[in-house]
C-alpha cells in the first residue's frame, strides 16, 4: 500500500470471500498486527479466538438475529474479545484491536468485515455474545465485543467516494 490514506480510501466491507483458505504465515501477520494495537495504559485488555473450522463458522454465523449469516463463507474470523477485569475501557481496547485487523487484512489484499456481538441478540432475545461465549469455551468475565470475517474477496468494491464525507459533522473549536 502506499499510503494510509490509500489504505483508509480502499477499505470497504467484504461480506463475500473465496473459498481459498488462508496460510498460516498470513493468519499469524494479521494476529501480530492485532496483539500490536494500541490499548489503554498498555493493559491488553483483549484476547483473540481464531475460527477456521467450517462447523464452527457456521454455527456462529447464526450467532445473532441478523448480520453475521455471511460468516459461513468465511475461510478465517477473529473473535476479538474484552476483558473487563483488566481495563475499564475495555470495549475500546477491543475495538482497536478490531480496527486494526481489518485495516491489516486490506494492506495485505484481503477482504474484511467486522461483525457487531456486544449488545446484540438472536430472535428470540438471548445475547450474542452469550451464544460465541459458550461455543467457543470463552470464560467469565470475558466479553466478545466483534468477529472480523476475514478472507480472499469474493466480489470488487469501488474505493470510498469522498464525494459522500460529511464533513457538516466536523467542528472546529466549538460545536
Amino acid at each position: 500500500m502506499e499510503s494510509f490514506s490509500e489504505l483508509v480510501r480502499l477499505r470497504r466491507s467484504m461480506r463475500k470471500f473465496t473459498d481459498e483458505q488462508l496460510p498460516a504465515d498470513t493468519v499469524a501477520t494479521l494476529l501480530r498486527s492485532a496483539l500490536m494495537s494500541p490499548s489503554s495504559k498498555g493493559k491488553h485488555a483483549w484476547h483473540f479466538v481464531v475460527v477456521d473450522d467450517k462447523s464452527m463458522l457456521e454455527k456462529l454465523s447464526m450467532c445473532k438475529a441478523q448480520g453475521a449469516d455471511f460468516l459461513a463463507g468465511a475461510p478465517l474470523a477473529v473473535v476479538v474479545v474484552g476483558d473487563p477485569s483488566e481495563s475499564d475501557v475495555w470495549i475500546e481496547d477491543a475495538s482497536v484491536a478490531s480496527t486494526i485487523l481489518l485495516y491489516q487484512a486490506e494492506d495485505m489484499g484481503l477482504g474484511a468485515c467486522w461483525i457487531q456481538v456486544r449488545e446484540r441478540y438472536t430472535a428470540e432475545g438471548e445475547p450474542a455474545d452469550n451464544i460465541v461465549r459458550y461455543l467457543l469455551g470463552i470464560p467469565e468475565p470475558l466479553r466478545v465485543v466483534s468477529i472480523i470475517a476475514i478472507g480472499h474477496k469474493g466480489m470488487e468494491r469501488k474505493p470510498f467516494n469522498e464525494d459522500r464525507l460529511l464533513w457538516d459533522k466536523v467542528h472546529v473549536d466549538r460545536y
